[in-house]
């Protein structure tokens, strides 16, 4: 049986290419415009929602999104998830409408097309390089005096599949810390199922999606990082072990 699956996912995964590269084609004199200044990161971001929705509708990705709290529109914010699949990023665009950058991982700037609007629009780090890791603090805190959030996937990098959730890095928390900016967990229910990162894998479906409360930074210190950091992981990570019970 598992065999007669094998055509279907390579075509599966060439056709998630083709639609990453279809709306590109599409916006690319309005996508060209918008990274012009950094100020109208906000156009560039409602760009990037249209193309994320796009490829979530054309995988037949169907998403459900629960809310315990909304984000108040032109506040800032540290969005953070757990990161299992190649969908994780059009998941995160479509399920938050207020404007965030990526702090990402510099290889996805190698994937052609996509590559050169992600390096000109996400803080990319290098988690080899202290330096690189560094310089990310410098570029956050200059977005987010713009009045844009950040998002990061705090496990640094996709875990091995048969984990459920991997340790937590501290650069988000401490990031919110230092700006005083609230924590939004999400957690993405069905990722790893529908999308993973193994080739042949995955299919349509829904991805559920749930926006934790929010965990506030007010009165914290850099000393706090640590708690923060694993009350985050704990709220997410308690969420797919009731999901992975069902």
């Amino acid at each position: 049986m598992k065999l007669i699956k094998y055509p279907f996912w390579i075509l599966y995964r060439i056709w998630f290419y083709v639609l990453i590269a279809i709306p590109i084609i599409v916006l690319l004199p309005l996508l060209l415009i918008s990274i012009l200044k950094e100020e109208w990161y906000p156009m560039f971001f409602k760009l990037a929602r249209i193309w994320a929705g796009f490829i979530l509708f054309g995988m037949g990705f169907r998403w459900i999104i629960e809310r315990e709290q909304v984000p108040v529109m032109y506040k800032s914010y540290m969005f953070i998830a757990n990161h299992t699949s190649m969908a994780d990023i059009m998941l995160m665009l479509v399920s938050v409408k207020n404007p965030f950058v990526f702090v990402g991982k510099k290889e996805l700037a190698k994937i052609p097309l996509f590559g050169f609007f992600y390096k000109r629009t996400c803080i990319l780090v290098d988690r080899t390089s202290e330096k690189s890791r560094k310089a990310v603090f410098l570029r956050a805190q200059r977005r987010l005096k713009q009045g844009v959030s950040i998002c990061i996937f705090p496990e640094g990098g996709v875990p091995d599949e048969d984990i459920l959730l991997d340790e937590f890095k501290d650069g988000a928390f401490r990031l919110a810390i230092n700006h005083h900016i609230p924590i939004v967990p999400l957690t993405f229910l069905d990722n790893k199922k529908r999308l993973s990162y193994t080739f042949y894998s995955g299919g349509p479906g829904k991805m559920r999606v749930k926006i934790h409360q929010f965990l506030s930074t007010e009165n914290l210190t850099i000393s706090d990082t640590k708690t923060l950091n694993a009350k985050a992981r704990q709220i997410i990570l308690t969420q797919l072990k009731d999901a992975h019970k069902n």
